[in-house]
């Protein structure tokens, strides 16, 4: 086992390709094609680890010997100058490690239950059509981003959250600036401040005034104060409506691209699986999930130091052959809508898995069958080439997609 790095560092973040698009940094890929554990450096320009392999990638993400505190000294920010900000202020249950974790999350696990998502099926099915509805009344071309990938996650996350939907354009554009790499200091302490303080002035009306949604249920929990409701309503407004809509329009644009397998779309047996093809290929977080290590740990061929970081590249990791490949499958670099991808970790991987994923596929399942049944003859309004891509982004996604049916 070493600790010595046996290859230039890659340094983070890393360029997207504008040749290929959909698929991770080529720095990651390189990185991945020469080992699973490779050195890198951050934006501070301190080293951490790089975990790319598949078996790396669960291990960092699924053993306590790797933390996910943000408070640790010397946890990897892919972003320089946000330490003192992100250390002071309180973190989400997703930056914290177990017992405080897991208390936070099972007070709104039972909101994202597969039973309670399933129950919620046709009031996803009513804001698609809806959305559809408006987005085709009278016209034969929109922007699918704004008119249909971002407005339907919003809808159901605010029905979720109890957030009104008329304030959707004010808390898009604070967490489009918080998920922003490319933000200053001013401008993520800005944004942070400001949809800290919405969400903390709806929840103690809410504590007045209690309704059927998430935001009143943690708002008059005796054991959380208003600041904690606003703190845990902040990650599941921004995650439930960010994430889910940039899968929705990246998705559309690489079917669009091999239009010979939507057809796997219409068909039920079929649809649940070629949803989970999208979500590995696409794995929207290409910067990777950071943790530090509490003590030594040996792993890929090295010995990761306590004390040093580690990226978990969840794309390099889902793209992985051995786990992926196999005879009479494409490459894993290619949209496979056959192939079995249930080893994806496009939600994260251990306790810290994403809370929402039920709710995720449901919309993507629902949203992508609508939105190619209803309108067969979709396709692009502008050349492959001239396609907006966010590339500044933790959540990868797109600026624009305009069509045409």
């Amino acid at each position: 086992m070493t600790s010595t790095p046996t290859a230039k560092a890659v340094p983070l973040p890393a360029p997207h390709s504008s040749g290929c698009p959909f698929g991770p940094p080529p720095a990651y890929t390189e990185a991945a094609a020469t080992a699973p554990m490779t050195r890198a450096e951050l934006p501070d320009g301190q080293s951490a680890w790089l975990a790319t392999g598949h078996a790396e990638v669960r291990t960092v993400l699924s053993d306590r010997r790797f933390s996910a505190d943000v408070r640790h000294p010397t946890f990897p920010l892919l972003v320089s100058g946000r330490r003192e900000e992100l250390v002071t202020s309180k973190p989400s249950f997703l930056r914290l490690d177990d017992p405080e974790h897991a208390r936070l999350r099972r007070m709104v696990t039972g909101d994202f239950l597969v039973k309670r998502v399933a129950a919620l099926r046709p009031d996803i099915q009513r804001i698609v059509d809806e959305t559809l509805d408006r987005m085709t009344e009278g016209r034969t071309e929109a922007d699918l981003v704004a008119d249909f990938a971002l407005p339907v996650p919003s809808l159901v996350i605010c029905l979720l959250l109890g957030v009104p939907y008329q304030d959707r354009d004010h808390f898009q554009e604070l967490s489009r600036t918080l998920l922003s790499q490319e933000a200053t200091v001013e401008q993520f302490k800005a944004a942070q401040h400001g949809v800290l303080e919405y969400l903390r002035a709806l929840a103690a009306r809410r504590r007045e005034q209690p309704e059927d949604d998430i935001l009143s249920r943690l708002a008059v929990r005796d054991d959380l104060t208003v600041d904690d409701a606003a703190n845990t309503g902040v990650l599941l407004l921004i995650a439930g409506h960010e994430t889910t809509a940039n899968m929705i329009s990246l998705s559309t644009a690489l079917l669009l691209e091999h239009p010979e397998q939507i057809a796997k779309l219409a068909d039920p047996a079929t649809l649940p699986g070629a949803v989970e093809e999208l979500l590995r290929l696409l794995t929207i977080v290409h910067t990777g999930l950071p943790r530090v290590a509490l003590e030594d740990v040996e792993l890929g061929g090295v010995t990761v130091r306590a004390g040093e970081g580690v990226i978990a590249m969840l794309s390099t990791a889902n793209r992985d052959e051995e786990v992926f490949g196999g005879a009479g499958r494409r490459p894993t670099d290619e949209l496979d809508l056959e192939r079995d991808a249930r080893r994806h970790m496009a939600f994260g991987f251990g306790v810290h898995q994403c809370l929402g994923q039920p709710l995720a596929r449901a919309e993507l399942q629902i949203a992508l069958e609508t939105l190619f049944r209803r309108l067969p003859a979709l396709r692009l309004a502008i050349a492959e080439g001239e396609r907006e891509f966010r590339t500044e982004s933790f959540v990868y996604g797109m600026r624009s997609l305009p069509v045409t049916w």
